[in-house]
């Protein structure tokens, strides 16, 4: 059986394993958080080289892809330092593929209830899912990215994509040099609740982003939201049902109750495929294209649920 290894500095509480059918292929997804310990997960790197079809790296990004422009994180470089054979993915692949499908899918499946509540998105961090930025703004949506609000605590709204971009051209070359806990949350970190800026959410009628970014800083007050997002657990699902959340969209599949990381499943469709090639986001045309085109074969696209 193939097999694809997800190694998160996230929680371990969030481990899973199951085997799927990609492309007409058994692949075995596994996800092993170390606990926010960097160490570990570049020790687990570098004893699995070799072993596994293809590596995710989760609970961190390797870099930030805005406006086709890629900013690597230097802070986590030296997690996949040691690996020399297998490839190594991020979910940058899938996020500017499959999540530019978010604003036409949530129209076909609830235009009426859009209709009603009004087309406004809270981007949590836009730097980090340029593809749903591309999928909101295109859709004509208002937006805002929270950014500066989340990612930096600064109480600075960003309402446009060029607002983003200025963002990403001062500031990622300094943050990508911190540790990169001061910007996330990692290991038990990601349990804790923050509320902030609940006027943020409250002036949105689509919640859009990583899921963690959205369980920390959400207020208990979510009634009639919809929210975009993946790596859910039963428990994240249960904290969005309790808090009034009407629809819950996971930009990947749903697994034995699960929806993993998109840089598990990107590295599970490398995985099917026995893909063999270093993986270079920097030059990314032609394997986005490739992703588009396996995700289109896989019958891999959004999923939503009715939660209230």
């Amino acid at each position: 059986m193939k097999k694809a290894l997800s190694i998160s500095i996230g929680s371990s509480k969030r481990d899973k394993s199951v085997n799927v059918n990609l492309l007409g292929h058994e692949v075995q997804i596994e996800r092993i958080g170390t606990d926010g310990d960097m160490q570990a997960a570049r020790r687990m790197f570098r004893e699995q080289d070799g072993k596994v079809g293809a590596f995710g790296v989760g609970g961190t990004d390797l870099g930030l892809f805005v406006d086709d422009r890629w900013y690597p994180l230097h802070s986590v470089a030296s997690l996949v330092k040691d690996v020399r054979i297998t490839p190594v993915v991020d979910g940058c692949g899938l996020k500017n593929t499959l999540e530019t499908q978010s604003a036409a899918i949530l129209e076909s499946e609830i235009k009426p209830y859009l209709d009603r509540v009004g087309r406004k998105a809270l981007v949590m961090t836009a730097v980090d899912r340029y593809g749903l930025v591309r999928s909101f703004v295109d859709a004509g949506y208002e937006c805002l990215f929270g950014d500066a609000l989340f990612s930096l605590g600064v109480a600075l709204p960003i309402r446009t994509e060029k607002g983003i971009k200025q963002l990403a051209a001062a500031l990622i070359p300094i943050v990508s040099r911190l540790p990169f806990k001061w910007v996330y949350p990692v290991g038990e970190k990601q349990h804790q609740r923050n509320p902030k800026f609940e006027w943020a959410f409250q002036s949105a009628s689509v919640i859009a982003g990583d899921c963690h970014y959205i369980t920390r800083f959400m207020p208990d007050d979510m009634e009639g939201k919809v929210v975009v997002t993946n790596t859910t657990t039963p428990a994240d699902v249960a904290l969005f049902k309790s808090s009034g959340v009407k629809y819950l969209m996971t930009t990947t599949p749903v697994y034995d109750g699960r929806s993993f990381g998109t840089n598990m499943m990107e590295a599970g469709l490398l995985a099917a495929i026995d893909y063999q090639d270093r993986v270079n986001y920097r030059n990314y045309r032609d394997y986005f294209s490739m992703m588009a085109e396996l995700v289109k074969q896989a019958g891999i696209k959004p999923q939503l649920q009715v939660l209230n």
